[in-house]
């Protein structure tokens, strides 16, 4: 059978399998997906059960699918908004800004179903892994430029990443109230605010 998604599938299916996914993904991030069957979620799409068929095997495979493909086009929108600036301070603050506009649409119910599901959630957890890469990248470029201080780069990124797997988990906003986009902003903040080059000490005093 021909992939629907390779690039020799008519033009015309490749374009149905996308809007399909961006469907699915729309009601996932609303609704969360862990209580839907692939019968309601034909129906919701108005699309037949082999239709759904033709993107993923099982109603896991597609669970799967449908978070891998949120977290692509929000990594795509991320690196779109960070591209567009060079000094690291406003990459950094743009990163967290875009990934807490990225996040905003996703429902409680979504985040707690793909936390629940050990393959969904290792999707989720491969993409904190690479926000904090992508964060020590350019806490390591900013040390090198002079615009930050001297700092254990790996060490920072670890501790940002934590703190973003814990706002996107919904542990931050238990414990502090704040909405994702406030806690975002609020580590962008204290981030920035504790690696940029200043005076030295003995000079501030």
């Amino acid at each position: 059978m021909t992939n629907p998604d390779h690039p020799s599938a008519p033009r015309a299916v490749r374009a149905r399998r996308a809007e399909l996914l961006d469907r699915l993904r729309d009601l996932f991030l609303a609704e969360g997906f862990a209580h839907f069957t692939l019968g309601e979620l034909a129906a919701r799409l108005h699309c037949s059960k082999s239709t759904l068929y033709t993107l993923a095997g099982s109603k896991e495979q597609l669970a799967v699918r449908v978070v891998a493909h949120y977290f692509r086009c929000a990594t795509e929108e991320i690196e779109g908004a960070v591209a567009e600036v060079d000094a690291p301070a406003a990459r950094i603050r743009l990163y967290l800004e875009a990934a807490a506009a990225a996040l905003r649409p996703a429902s409680r119910q979504f985040i707690d179903d793909m936390a629940a599901n050990p393959a969904t959630r290792a999707t989720y957890e491969a993409n904190a892994h690479a926000a904090a890469d992508r964060i020590r990248g350019f806490i390591g470029a900013g040390v090198r430029q002079g615009a930050f201080r001297e700092v254990h780069a790996a060490l920072v990124a670890e501790m940002v990443g934590r703190t973003i797997a814990g706002i996107q988990r919904g542990e931050i906003g238990a414990r502090t109230g704040l909405s994702d986009a406030a806690a975002f902003e609020a580590l962008s903040r204290f981030l920035i605010g504790g690696l940029t080059a200043g005076q030295p000490e003995e000079e501030q005093q």
